[in-house]
């Protein structure tokens, strides 16, 4: 059987912001771990990288995604206090178009992912999504979203 191909790839060339917060990520790895751990991420370094940065709890079995928390300046974008909220319990749009596919994609490979788009309202100047895996308690743990 052929591999799989990554649904939701890194791009060759990635916009500054999502190359710093990759960096970041992989300097936060420990010996030859494939991600870090979730305890070892800091959000006030985080935010020094980006303002557009969420950070999601993973849930397992079933799966889903709750905000964590989000940058002031997303926000204000998504008019929305998310917070504390499960992606299943809202209505998703721009800048988080095909959130649960990725944010799946992103647990299953065990590895960065990113989507490039938006909504007809925002492809002229478009968008990318960058959610990295960090581990915890034997699985995917929480995710660092940053948007630019």
């Amino acid at each position: 059987m052929p591999p799989s191909i990554q649904p939701f790839p890194l791009p060759r060339k990635l916009p500054k912001p999502l190359k710093d917060v990759l960096e970041w990520w992989r300097k936060l790895r420990r010996a030859e771990n494939t991600m870090p751990f979730a305890d070892d991420v800091n959000p006030s370094e985080l935010s020094r990288l980006t303002s557009n940065l969420l950070l999601v709890d993973v849930f397992a079995k079933p799966e889903r995604f709750r905000f964590n928390s989000l940058s002031e300046s997303l926000i204000g974008q998504l008019h929305a206090d998310m917070a504390g909220k499960f992606a299943d319990e809202l209505e998703l749009h721009s800048p988080l178009d095909f959130f649960f596919s990725q944010a799946s994609a992103t647990v299953e490979a065990k590895a960065p992912t990113c989507y490039a788009g938006g909504s007809a309202a925002h492809r002229a100047r478009g968008y990318s999504r960058m959610l990295l895996p960090t581990w915890g308690d034997g699985r995917v743990q929480l995710l660092i979203g940053v948007i630019d």
